[in-house]
């Protein structure tokens, strides 16, 4: 299996640092806000990776993190003249909600930055005693960031490149000894949460919050690192400055960045008109079409969302879900015809795919051969890097395969290993095969009236969840002065 690596630009083999084990830390979301389609790629992207892992044997400690203490959330709770912490349980609770809804599996530990100051303090501690980090009159502390001499090794740049390239990282300070020093511990401000600390009454700084997450749940060494390329520099280069100075060895072995996602050619923003959160997302497409088209380019590449790419990813993915209707339906109708061979054959499957392979006609042999070249190409692709394009590629050609070969006159052993094994592939890729039911008229409209009555209450988090689930269901939902119109998609 090879992975690209960002800190030296070039696939490598993975090698975990423990036999049959992988350690992944992924950076979460910074929970001031439902969460938007860019913080879904990470999420996609690095979920699908652990399922592979998963699937070729391999036991995967999964940290993601929720950032909840920062000068977003601080400002959305004055705002809202709440406390820091109940904005960031509300938008941690929306945020497992949508994960749920994109199949997102939940992370071994989603640690909170709030529940780790210790550890972070233990670490600035170490820092300064090492001669990394230093404070200033007024308690904050900052890293010494000239003291570790290999700093830009991940964005491949040097200190004096980055003077002259990208200003803007630096952080002034009366009485810093370098522009380019960021801070580890800062004071309070009025009305800001803080604890209480050595050096001053504060907060820590971003960046030493994912280095002190990442030790306690997966230790001093991690194998991957991973996120989107925005945190490249400085956040990642500084929690390797970080980690690395205080712990006296390499942090992690790879570290994986997927690209960038515009919208219809252009970077999403809110000033630009064309920001969308998941939820917006879920009111005209079931997140499982989010998630195919997500998946439907390699993660390294940058990606467009539009509104044709969605219409083509719905239509991929229906594909693809027929074809596994299909083979369901057939599985059933010849498990009916009978019962006890169905049972003696899902014994047989059981014990060996021998067993299942004997009772296939020789035909259904030779394309259950062909079936298995195609697992091959897509662990291939998947091998490389993750390629869950070419991944997508060798699925279409198994469901092409199955409603070519597959009928009435097959045996039940042929559909149902061909049913397993597309179900088996497509739930690496998090994608579900399984129809929903449809929903009757008088169902929606009880959904419809039971929304517009926690409306009336207030409590839109309620009717927006009424609306995501019959969107789910394929039910779009238009709000009008005569009423609530509804259709199915």
């Amino acid at each position: 299996m090879k992975i690209y690596n960002t800190l030296t630009k070039r696939k490598e083999e993975f090698v975990p640092l423990e036999e049959g084990k992988v350690r992944m830390y992924v950076c979460g979301p910074t929970v001031y806000n439902l969460i938007h389609i860019g913080n879904a790629r990470p999420m996609l992207v690095f979920d699908t990776v652990r399922r592979y892992f998963e699937y070729r044997g391999y036991e995967v400690n999964y940290v993601s993190n929720f950032t909840d203490v920062d000068d977003k959330i601080i400002k959305k709770a004055i705002e809202e003249g709440v406390e820091a912490s109940v904005i960031s349980e509300r938008y941690i609770a929306e945020c497992k909600k949508d994960m749920e809804a994109m199949n997102v599996r939940p992370a071994t530990t989603h640690p909170l930055a709030t529940e780790e100051i210790c550890g972070m303090q233990e670490m600035i501690g170490t820092l300064i005693e090492k001669g990394h980090a230093y404070t200033v009159s007024d308690g904050t502390v900052y890293f010494r960031t000239r003291s570790f001499r290999d700093y830009g090794k991940l964005s491949h740049k040097n200190l004096d490149d980055l003077q002259a390239g990208h200003r803007a990282i630096q952080v002034t300070g009366d009485e810093k000894e370098d522009a380019y020093d960021f801070v580890l511990w800062k004071p309070k401000k009025e009305g800001e949460p803080y604890w209480e600390s050595p050096w001053c009454k504060g907060r820590p700084g971003w960046h030493i919050e994912c280095s002190v997450m990442a030790k306690k749940y997966l230790g001093e060494q991690i194998d991957i690192h991973a996120g989107g390329e925005d945190l490249i520099f400085p956040h990642h280069e500084n929690e390797i400055a970080q980690s690395e100075a205080a712990n006296g060895k390499e942090f992690a072995r790879y570290w994986m960045h997927n690209a960038f996602l515009n919208i219809d050619n252009r970077k999403m923003s809110k000033s630009a008109g064309n920001f969308f959160t998941v939820r917006d997302i879920a009111e005209k497409y079931d997140l499982q079409v989010l998630r195919f088209f997500m998946l439907s380019a390699h993660y390294r590449s940058p990606l467009n969302f539009s509104a044709e790419l969605m219409a083509a990813a719905k239509n991929g993915l229906e594909r693809i879900v027929t074809g596994a209707g299909r083979l369901a339906e057939l599985e059933a109708a010849k498990a009916g015809e009978k019962p006890e061979a169905a049972a003696n054959a899902k014994a047989e499957d059981a014990k060996t795919a021998e067993g299942a392979l004997s009772q296939m006609t020789a035909a259904e042999q030779e394309s259950w051969a062909a079936a298995q070249a195609l697992t091959a190409k897509y662990e291939a692709a998947m091998d490389d890097d993750f390629n869950t394009a070419d991944a997508i590629a060798a699925v279409f050609e198994l469901v092409k395969l199955a409603n070519t070969t597959a009928g009435a006159d097959s045996t039940l052993a042929y559909v149902t290993a061909l049913k397993e094994e597309l179900c088996r592939l497509c739930d690496i890729l998090g994608l579900i095969t399984e129809k929903k039911a449809e929903l009757l008229d008088a169902e929606i409209e009880q959904m419809i009236a039971k929304r517009q009555q926690a409306r009336k209450e207030r409590d839109f988090a309620l009717a927006d969840r009424i609306r995501a689930e019959l969107s789910d269901r394929g039910i779009l939902l238009e709000d009008t002065r005569e009423g609530v119109k509804w259709k199915r998609a």
